[in-house]
């Protein structure tokens, strides 16, 4: 496994609307351990491959104990609204309120090519749908309502966030 560099804003690849991945094969393990081991290290609760500069639709998520491995995501219902807080590995130090669905069900495919149905709400809800933006080439900020002011990050989380 290895590092692998996250991208920033203004980097195009965050723009692109990602490729659908046609062929699962081990040769896709290694991305998928990077992509792991790069959002861990990054301390963060999801990565999707267009942040590590793979124009792919791939993406690790993690909520509590669980961690999820979704390939060619689709997020094919969602239901109630919930607005709150998001950050993003691509666009540090910036947070903003985001509206999402509060549940959503999501379909994709796991890294042995097997199809897998999560129903997933409140936190992990928001995670898969932040990272399934990613593919479509969508950041956060730009469904952001409302960004934090450097005071309010102080307040919320008692000290400058970077």
């Amino acid at each position: 496994m290895a590092l692998r560099n996250i991208r920033g804003k203004g980097d195009p690849v965050l723009r692109e609307k990602a490729s659908y991945v046609r062929h699962i094969t081990p040769r896709l393990y290694p991305l998928l351990d990077d992509m792991l081991e790069t959002m861990l290290e990054a301390q963060g609760v999801g990565l999707a491959a267009p942040q590590v500069g793979i124009s792919k639709r791939i993406i690790i998520a993690r909520d509590e104990e669980k961690i999820l491995e979704l390939i060619n995501p689709e997020i094919i219902a969602g239901e109630g609204k919930l607005t709150e807080i998001e950050g993003c590995l691509s666009v540090p130090g910036i947070y903003g309120e985001v509206p999402r669905s509060a549940k959503v069900k999501v379909e994709g495919l796991t890294r042995e090519g097997k199809q897998l149905k999560i129903v997933a709400e409140g936190f992990f809800a928001r995670v898969l749908q932040h990272e399934i933006d990613h593919l479509q080439g969508i950041l956060f900020v730009d469904r952001a309502t409302r960004f934090l002011t450097p005071e309010e990050l102080q307040e919320k989380y008692g000290k400058d966030r970077e």
